[in-house]
């Protein structure tokens, strides 16, 4: 059996993984991909089922390293559906012999059984047998110099679904610096004025991957000396209001048709879309970046253990330095999430808009110790109650004043479709309407069907 695959084939997601999937798009597209190979997820059931790597993926791996360019390589993991941070990713691998390539390709095939990988995994319904792709490709860097960085971009904003450019950069660093969160990046568009080579790169691969997918679109990115490449693509699978007007604007630009807008909202998406907003709040402990809209209330957590524990007595607030995959207990026990550290494409950021969490990252001068938090000359100890902000990035000490608001003209629009495909124009649940169109959807396509 052939365990190695090359970033040109025609495998499925469900062999190469959703990253290495990615990347074979990016390459057919024209766009710049390091050089590198996969590891398909059959190999991952194979080690898991037998508690080592399968006969003939080393012979595999020698010659499959041998083509790369000389230097050192990543080594990341890539299930078919995405775990944004739940594994391992190795970085700056030194190949002098193929032992260490070996050692790092068992490491990330472990790390799919890690507390935090199930976890995941059983939040989001993901099954537990699929595996993990390995991609390895030559490094690029991007703290080589001045003008090397690395950065997350959306093609769109992921929380209002506006049509422009979103994400972070950080110059200077590599990308787990901006995944981590453990320093603040820029915001994207600051790469207009010091590399606008790149920034012009940028926005020709987000035109490119757009109409691919036609869709909304995340990428990750690495600029070494003022080159860019591109490092992941995937659809941007936007919630709530973002999710909205995403669909009705691709309707509206004939990207796609208003039958298959309809199906990408959900109902879920409908019921989330009127926003909570904090109103005018007095006492604001500290201001970051909204990550992810919606207001919660819960009592300060300072870390997973504390956020199980308290959640067994009503809804918390986890607050940390920075999230990582070993805190993703306390965030699905948590009613929201604070950061001191990190962006908006930061992991808190990404796993919180995952799970329709609101979320407030960057928050400037936060200290979180153990057992409290500290903002300018203010500390509030764990327990104490507040509220989060996900649009604004307020944080308010007590149960704030909440007020909605919505994208009511894509909302109408959509509903609209939707009435015009079930027929039914009675006053029901905007929720209940969606439903009704997507039934009618199904039964449309069932009678379609060849016999």
């Amino acid at each position: 059996m052939r365990w190695i695959h090359s970033l040109s084939s025609d495998e499925p997601a469900e062999v190469l993984g959703g990253k290495a999937h990615g990347l074979v798009v990016l390459g057919r597209l024209g766009l710049a991909v390091p050089a590198g190979f996969v590891i398909g997820t059959e190999a991952c059931r194979a080690y898991l089922r037998d508690g080592r790597l399968p006969d003939g993926l080393a012979d595999e791996l020698t010659i499959a390293v041998a083509s790369l360019p000389a230097g050192q390589v990543s080594v990341r993991s890539g299930a078919s559906v995405s775990m944004p941070g739940m594994m391992t990713t190795i970085l700056n691998l030194t190949v002098d012999s193929i032992e260490p390539l070996k050692k790092a390709v068992t490491e990330v095939f472990s790390s799919w059984n890690t507390p935090r990988a199930r976890t995941y995994r059983e939040l989001h319904g993901i099954p537990h047998d699929l595996g993990t792709a390995v991609t390895i490709q030559a490094m690029v860097y991007g703290d080589r110099d001045h003008r090397s960085g690395t950065g997350v971009a959306f093609t769109r904003n992921p929380n209002t679904g506006e049509p422009v450019p979103f994400g972070d950069v950080l110059f200077g660093r590599q990308g787990d610096a901006v995944v981590s969160g453990r320093e603040l990046p820029l915001p994207l568009h600051d790469l207009t004025a010091r590399e606008p080579k790149v920034w012009a790169g940028l926005l020709h691969a987000m035109d490119r991957v757009e109409s691919h997918y036609r869709d909304a679109c995340y990428l990750e990115f690495t600029f070494e000396t003022g080159e860019l490449w591109l490092l992941q693509v995937r659809p941007g699978r936007f919630v709530g209001a973002a999710a909205v007007r995403v669909a009705t604007d691709l309707a509206d630009d004939g990207v796609i048709g208003r039958e298959e807008a309809l199906r990408r909202v959900s109902p879920e998406d409908l019921q989330q879309v009127r926003t909570p907003r904090i109103v005018l709040a007095a006492d604001v402990l500290a201001r970051g970046l909204g990550a992810c809209p919606g207001v919660a209330v819960g009592m300060v957590a300072t870390s997973t253990d504390a956020a199980v524990r308290m959640a067994a007595k009503g809804p918390v607030i986890l607050v940390r330095p920075e999230t990582s995959p070993l805190d993703m207990r306390g965030i699905a026990a948590a009613a929201g999430i604070v950061t001191a550290r990190g962006g908006p494409a930061s992991h808190a950021a990404v796993v919180a808009r995952a799970m329709g969490k609101p979320a407030v990252v960057g928050v400037a001068g936060l200290v979180v110790g153990a057992g409290s938090v500290r903002a300018g000359d203010r500390t509030i100890e764990e327990g104490t109650l507040v509220s989060i902000d996900g649009t604004s990035g307020d944080v308010v000490v007590g149960e704030a004043t909440v007020t909605t608001s919505t994208a009511e003209s894509h909302v109408c629009r959509l509903l609209g479709w939707a009435d015009d495909i079930s027929g039914d124009t009675s006053e029901r649940p905007e929720p209940d309407r969606l439903r009704a169109a997507h039934i009618a959807l199904s039964q449309t396509k069932a009678r379609r069907k060849p016999e």
